[in-house]
């Protein structure tokens, strides 16, 4: 009768909604500005007015059909399974066994429209080169091509510059690594700061003499410690094009393990500092020394409107094959791209490094006959044993003639007359000397070959952007332009092998514990820019911009910075010295600390209910922070919130856009803990036990979890107190299955605890979601079975080692070179297993020697609930020689296909091939890595980069931690012997593909659905559980703070909120960066209710009407990082972005 009757009830609701709705929409087309605005390209004729509004009403009314049939669908579901409890407020365990929680009252509808499905299943551009493709062809044979080992013969005819002329162009450039076997200061100290004092001196000169410079974080060093004289010579020299800075970011990005959100902010950091001190904009890219390159890269750069890049760690199989077709120089296009708008020219250097002996020709004895540091009497020479001879008259024209051909040889690998020769190594030109060994040298054998006509040739020192410029000039393009006949690539270019079997895989998983805190810190850095913008902005508009701590802008600067330089491709690559990463550790903990400041100050301004009262004192922060970490290398511990019976505030800091339906863990003192919310309603609350170890629970702590609807990039308010009658408080159930009887196991009033010794029957825990079954014997996941699926799915958990090659080469922190396949993880003793279950989540806990497995699900309708919650805590410090592997091994007939993604912004497909070594088959995972089939798709959604494969069908497999015993050849000169206990984080997301949906993707491209997309926000983004800190006087009014006035379209993620600096950095200026990222979606997943309101917009935002309480005065479209603007919008206008889009506006909010 009661169900009747609510049925009854929600369906006159749903009457009474759409009535009004279509009220609201005839009112909407009538009023509208932004819709009469939109109109104005039609006819003026009245006919074609009114069949506009004829038309904008049938939308509007299929708008509506579809938000009242969702309304329909999500109000049904919760009749269906009795969601709305029979007491109305306690939580109760339904006929099966699962819990049921009361509702919140708030349906939630999922409406994506239909053309933003299109996209996933469009055209895409047609491209030369497809990097899938290219494995596919190669044979990857490691055939000796002799001088030029990895390459072949190059020959030529002496005429074939007759009627045009080689151009060579040589660029003198030293690479300088800001942290490797030296911290970032000793380098600078010992080396870097010489080298830029020497380039002043020397490049000026001679006005012939050229330099690049690429690591702005040295640069920023050394200006801010130069007179104001040096700063005139340095400035005068890149005005004068002497001096080119190329790429300017703060350091050279990995591009493996970096996620898109640093890559960005570094470049941003760089490009900002130049552009104020220097008044200038980057045009050419250069990475020589990441280990693999990823397309996220040229897509970045071509949004910061650079016109050319260079890349030079390339597998040796693919640059011979690139040079016999001469394909080294092509646009590279994103594989997701319609047409060409991504397009970048790239070039890739042939040769096996960036060092003198290997970059100006094919035979490196030759070459380092031309590097002239190496002149008899230095400290460096030629492994080939014929050094360099200084240049004379005596031997200039035979030395010129020698060089000429190494010029000319290269020169046959690419498509134009003219060739580039990179001259530098790492941290060189330290010494005056070695300038003037370098240019006086090289200068006497261009004046040579410049004044011999017959030799064709016409050679001097240039910038990268001199060269690239020639390229387009010879192929009559302008800047940046398709050259006639280049060849167009899509993909990328991991994994990386420079020799034999030599795979840079290793270093995609080295020093995890590092990779997961530059993850929480990025976050960190994102919630912190947010509120501080948001903040600043309502001071302003308050008038009260002298009473905010704007101060606080000097930390997040040093937090960009920090986390910038920790994007350096040996920082959280894992592959510096032990006291490097100490000092990268030390860092980061700071900027932590520091941007947990920024959060706590901006809440504390936000959350007030009456501004007037509001007071900042440096000395008494109104918050305290959600986790304390004691040093650089140990896990956070959670802030325990100490109660009594007066009110304890907790502030919940949600950085998502979107709303969220969460559950929140927070510590306690008391058993007795009520959990308000800010308008009084009593919340239901699990109560578990705080483990000291596997058997033993604490006495004095608690844990308790309660369920909270938290705004979008909001700060939501809740009281807790200790309260004698507290009837919504539940507790959890334990079970510990134990491997004998032995064991005692007691429970803390009032948390009993039951025991039994295991047996191998599985076991299962459950949700109204999900129901997950485990191993008797292993405590490890076997299956997962979604509610509305018959079918359970065999997701097992196993775990394995690697050991390592026993002769010769072996692994190292850049190489993985195992000795075979992994072997099964075995222990002596079975292991302990907890079993906790209660009303809001169910897990399993299972401790072995060297890792302890989480497996939690959430009972929580949307996002949060259908995923599996997994941390694997890793400690393998008595390891010799042992990587440790988890393995999800599925009924799934992905076959050889897998997918993972690229820094977090985009998917690349890849393939198993059983014709590459082992090793060669893993590739980087920032955030997921899929397989799937023509019913399912398997997600694992990780929070820290790490090394992933998929080595037989239905396997995927990630490497969690690795410990190496000796050095791997690679210059570090070390193993991999300080591991950390480190806690991997994952999502686990099982998704069944809709009936209509049953092709599976084949091609360059692929999608994760939009539930993995936000799935991956809620992981690397956690809600922060930030308690008030008592108050003598008491604690003034608090109250929500909902920033946005509108929801942001679910298919958009707003990547970041940036004040802009003033000049001084130390201080914001009026400004802010919005970069928004409208991201690609795969619709062909079964939609799930997200548990918010979820619309998508066909890539329309009304950046006006987002921010609530805040005006906007300037809305003005950017490059990526803010280096050249377009005209102004007007206020009120709608941005509009294309999938997969980024884009920067400058906004001014107050």
């Amino acid at each position: 009768m009661k169900l009747k009757k609510q049925v009854t009830v929600c369906g006159g609701a749903i009457f009474c909604v759409a009535v009004f709705s279509l009220y609201l929409m005839l009112d909407r087309v009538q009023h509208d500005p932004a819709r009469r605005q939109n109109g104005g390209n039609f006819p003026r004729s009245q006919i074609s007015v009114l069949q506009n509004r004829i038309e904008q009403l049938e939308q509007l009314l299929e708008e509506n059909h579809q938000i009242i049939s969702h309304i329909k669908d999500s109000v049904l579901e919760l009749t269906d399974t009795g969601a709305v409890s029979p007491s109305g407020h306690l939580p109760f365990r339904s006929a099966n066994g699962s819990w049921v929680l009361p509702f919140d009252g708030r349906p939630t509808f999922l409406s994506v429209k239909p053309q933003d499905c299109q996209f996933a299943l469009g055209r895409r551009g047609q491209t030369d080169l497809q990097m899938l493709d290219v494995y596919s062809l190669l044979s990857f044979d490691n055939v000796d091509g002799g001088v030029w080992k990895q390459g072949f013969e190059i020959t030529y005819e002496p005429t074939e510059w007759d009627n045009e002329p080689l151009q060579v162009f040589v660029v003198p450039h030293s690479h300088n690594d800001p942290g490797w076997v030296k911290t970032f200061d000793k380098y600078y100290n010992d080396q870097t700061q010489h080298i830029l004092n020497n380039m002043v001196v020397k490049l000026a000169e001679d006005p012939r003499r050229k330099f690049i410079w690429s690591e702005i974080s040295y640069f920023v060093k050394w200006w801010e410690s130069a007179d104001a004289h040096k700063q005139d010579a340095m400035r005068k020299l890149i005005l004068g094009g002497q001096l080119e800075i190329v790429t300017g970011g703060w350091v050279m990005t990995d591009e493996a393990n970096a996620h898109y959100f640093a890559m960005i902010d570094q470049l941003i950091e760089g490009h900002q500092w130049l552009e104020i001190n220097l008044g200038l904009i980057p045009r050419s890219g250069w990475a020589v020394d990441p280990f693999g390159h990823s397309a996220t890269m040229p897509y970045l750069l071509k949004r910061a409107n650079l016109t050319s890049m260079l890349i030079q760690r390339v597998h040796y199989s693919i640059k011979k094959h690139f040079s016999s077709t001469r394909s080294l120089e092509f646009m590279w296009r994103q594989a997701w791209d319609p047409e060409s708008g991504t397009d970048l020219f790239c070039h890739m250097m042939p040769f096996y490094s960036y060092d003198v002996p290997h970059t100006c020709g094919p035979d490196p004895k030759i070459c380092c006959q031309f590097d002239f540091k190496r002149l008899p009497g230095s400290r460096v020479n030629c492994p080939w044993k014929v050094p360099p001879r200084a240049i004379s008259d005596a031997n200039v024209a035979e030395r010129a003639s020698v060089l000429l051909d190494q010029y000319r040889k290269k020169s046959k690998l690419f498509r134009s007359k003219v060739v580039l020769v990179p001259l530098g190594d790492d941290f060189r030109y330290d010494k005056s000397l070695e300038w003037d060994q370098q240019y006086i040298n090289y200068q006497k054998l261009f004046d040579y070959m410049n004044s011999h006509p017959e030799m064709h040739v016409q050679a001097q020192f240039g910038t990268l952007t001199d060269y690239f410029n020639a390229v387009y000039k010879a192929n009559g393009v302008s800047q940046g332009a398709r050259p006639p006949g280049y060849p167009v690539l899509s993909g990328d270019f991991f994994a990386y092998a420079d020799r034999e079997d030599h795979y840079w895989s290793g270093y995609y998983t080295s020093r995890p514990f590092y990779k997961n805190l530059d993850r929480v810190l990025e976050s960190h850095l994102r919630g912190a820019e947010i509120l501080y913008s948001l903040a600043v902005s309502h001071a302003r508009h308050a008038g009260m911009e002298g009473r905010y701590p704007t101060s606080d802008y000097s930390l997040l600067t040093d937090a960009r910075r920090n986390i910038g330089l920790f994007q350096h491709h040996d920082a959280i690559t894992g592959t510096a010295k032990e006291a490097v990463v100490i000092d990268y550790g030390t860092r980061l903990l700071r900027s932590l600390i520091g941007l947990k400041r920024v959060i706590i100050n901006a809440a504390h301004f936000l959350i007030m209910k009456n501004k007037d009262v509001y007071r900042f004192y440096q000395t008494e922060p109104f918050l305290e922070t959600d986790d304390r970490r004691a040093t650089q290398d140990s896990l956070p511990q959670r802030t325990l919130i100490e109660l009594d019976s007066s009110p304890r505030y907790l502030v919940l800091f949600n950085p998502v856009e979107q709303e969220r339906l969460c559950v929140v863990t927070v510590l306690v003192n008391s058993a007795k803990v009520r959990v308000l919310t800010e308008d009084g309603q009593t919340l239901p609350v699990q109560l578990s036990a705080q483990w000291s170890s596997a058997v033993q629970m604490s006495g004095e702590v608690y844990q308790a979890s309660f369920m909270a609807r938290l705004p979008g990039l909001g700060l939501a308010v809740f009281h807790l107190y200790d309260s004698v009658d507290s009837p919504m408080t539940l507790r959890s159930d334990t079970l510990l299955r134990l491997p004998g009887r032995s064991q005692t196991v007691r429970g803390v009033d009032p948390l009993p605890v039951r025991s039994q010794v295991a047996d191998s029957q599985p076991f299962y825990i459950q949700t109204q979601s999900l129901t997950l079954g485990f191993s008797g014997t292993t405590g490890l996941l076997e299956s997962i079975r979604r509610k509305d699926d018959p079918q359970e799915v065999r997701v097992q958990i196993q775990f394995f080692t690697y050991g390592t090659r026993p002769s010769k080469d072996k692994s190292g922190a850049y190489l993985f070179i195992p000795d075979g396949n992994a072997k099964p993880y075995t222990q002596r003793d079975p292991p302990i297993v907890r079993v906790v279950e209660g009303p809001l989540f169910a897990e399993v806990v299972t401790y072995y020697q060297h890792f302890q497995q989480t497996v939690r699900i959430h009972n929580v309708p949307g996002v949060d609930g259908l995923s599996l919650d997994i941390t694997t805590l890793v400690d393998i410090r008595d390891q010799t020689n042992k990587e440790l592997a988890m393995r999800l091994h599925t009924d799934i007939q992905s076959e050889d296909t897998f997918y993972t993604d690229l820094n977090g912004f985009q998917i690349q497909p890849r393939r198993y091939f059983q014709k590459l070594p082992l090793q060669a088959n893993f590739y980087p995972m920032p955030t997921m890595a899929y397989i799937q089939d023509s019913q399912y798709r398997l997600t694992l959604i990780t929070a820290q980069a790490l090394g992933v494969s998929s080595l037989a069908s239905g396997q995927l497999e990630v490497i969690l931690d690795r410990r190496l015993m000796q050095d791997d050849n690679r210059g570090l000169g070390q193993g991999l012997k300080d591991n950390k206990r480190t806690a991997n984080r994952f999502r686990l997301l099982l998704e069944r593909r809709s009936s209509s949906s049953r092709a599976v993707d084949s091609g360059p491209v692929s999608f994760p659905s939009l539930l993995s997309h936000m799935t991956s926000a809620f992981l690397n983004h956690e809600v922060l559980a930030l308690p008030v800190i008592p108050k003598k006087r008491g604690v003034p009014p608090l109250r929500t703070f909902s920033p946005l006035a509108t929801a942001v379209p679910c298919d958009f993620h707003l990547l970041n909120l940036r004040s802009i600096q003033n000049q001084d950095a130390q201080s914001p200026s009026p400004y802010t960066a919005l970069l928004l990222h409208r991201m690609g979606l795969d619709c062909g997943l079964e939609a799930q209710n997200p548990g918010f309101n979820c619309t998508t917009t066909q890539g329309k935002l009304a950046v006006s009407a987002l921010f609530r309480g805040l005006d906007l005065q300037l809305l003005q479209p950017m490059s990526l990082t803010l280096m050249y603007s377009a005209t102004p919008l007007s206020n009120s206008s709608v941005v509009s972005l294309e999938p997969m889009e980024l884009s920067t506006f400058k906004l001014k909010l107050r």
